[in-house]
C-alpha cells in the first residue's frame, strides 16, 4: 500500500478525544505528515501526546474528527505500521535474535529471509557480538536496541514510537539517537516520535510539534532545517541547533505558564 501522490502519509483533521465521557483528552488536533518525515511531538505530561498515537494507530477508537493514514482509516494490527514503546517489552526466554525474529513470525515472513535481516539490524545497532544472548544478560540499553532493531525489521513504512528512549541514562539515549539517526537516514520511514527531551526532538526530527496542557491542542508546528545526515555530537557545537532548542524552549515555556 502506498501514499497517494502529493497526499500525507497521516492525515489528522479536527481531532477529539474523551475518556470516561467527560476528561478531554485532546482537542481539535489538526495535523499533516508526509510520507518520509520525522515528526516529534512535545508537551508536558498527560497533554495526550500518547493518546494521538493510539489514535493514530487504532489502539483507540476515534470520537470526534478523522484520521487517515496510508490512505485509510486506522484499525490495529495493520502491517504497514509499527509501534515502539518506551518499554523494551523483550520475552526473556528468547535471544536477542529470536526477539527480532519475534516481529517476522507474528507477519509470517519466512525464516531464512527475516533471521538475515534480524542479524543485519543487530549488527547495525552495535549487538553482533550478543545475537545469542538472552535480555537477562544485557544492559537496559542493549535490550532497548533490540527493541529498536525489532522496530525497523518490520517493513512497516510508518513507524510509531513513544518515547523509546526516556528512562535510558543520557549517555546511552545520545548513542541510541546516532543510531536512529542511522537507520532513518538509510530506510527514510515515516516516524511519529513522541518525547519529553527538547534537545532529542531537535536533533532527530525534520518538524517537531508542541502541544498544549490537557486539553491537548497543538499549539506550534516548527520546522528543523538542519541539513542530513546529522551527527548527535556535531549538533552540540551548531549554533542553529542552540537556536532551534530556545525556540522550543519558549513554546514549552508558554505551556508551564497555562498549567500555573
Amino acid at each position: 500500500m502506498q501514499a497517494t501522490v502529493n497526499a500525507p502519509m497521516i492525515d489528522i483533521d479536527h481531532v477529539n478525544h474523551r475518556f470516561f465521557g467527560n476528561i478531554h483528552a485532546v482537542s481539535d488536533a489538526c495535523l499533516q505528515i508526509k510520507q518520509g518525515e520525522f515528526v516529534s511531538i512535545v508537551g508536558p505530561s498527560g497533554c495526550g501526546k500518547t493518546t494521538l498515537l493510539n489514535l493514530i494507530a487504532g489502539l483507540l477508537p476515534l470520537h470526534e474528527g478523522k484520521i487517515v493514514l496510508n490512505n485509510e482509516p486506522p484499525k490495529p494490527g495493520r502491517h504497514d505500521v509499527a509501534y515502539m514503546l518506551a518499554r523494551d517489552c523483550l520475552f526473556p526466554w528468547r535471544t536477542a535474535l529470536s526477539n527480532v525474529m519475534l516481529a517476522g513470525e507474528f507477519r509470517g515472513k519466512p525464516g531464512s529471509d527475516h533471521r538475515n535481516r534480524a542479524l543485519d539490524l543487530l549488527s547495525r545497532v552495535g549487538l553482533k557480538d550478543f545475537t545469542n544472548h538472552y535480555p537477562k544478560a544485557l544492559s537496559h540499553g542493549m535490550r532497548q536496541r533490540v527493541a529498536l532493531a525489532r522496530t525497523f525489521s518490520m517493513t512497516s513504512p510508518v513507524l510509531l514510537m513513544d518515547e523509546p528512549f526516556g528512562a535510558l541514562d543520557a549517555q546511552t539515549k545520545l548513542q541510541l539517537e546516532d543510531v536512529l539517526l542511522d537507520l532513518y537516514a538509510a530506510e527514510k520511514r515515516t516516524v511519529v516520535f513522541i518525547t519529553h527531551d527538547l534537545n532529542e526532538a531537535v536533533t532527530l526530527s525534520d518538524r517537531v510539534i508542541v502541544m498544549s496542557p490537557r486539553p491537548g491542542r497543538i499549539l506550534a508546528d516548527i520546522p528543523i532545517p538542519l541539513p542530513r545526515p546529522r551527527s548527535v555530537r556535531a549538533l552540540q557545537k551548531d549554533p542553529e541547533f542552540h537556536s532551534l532548542y530556545t525556540q522550543l524552549w519558549s513554546w514549552l515555556e508558554q505551556t508551564l505558564e497555562d498549567t500555573v
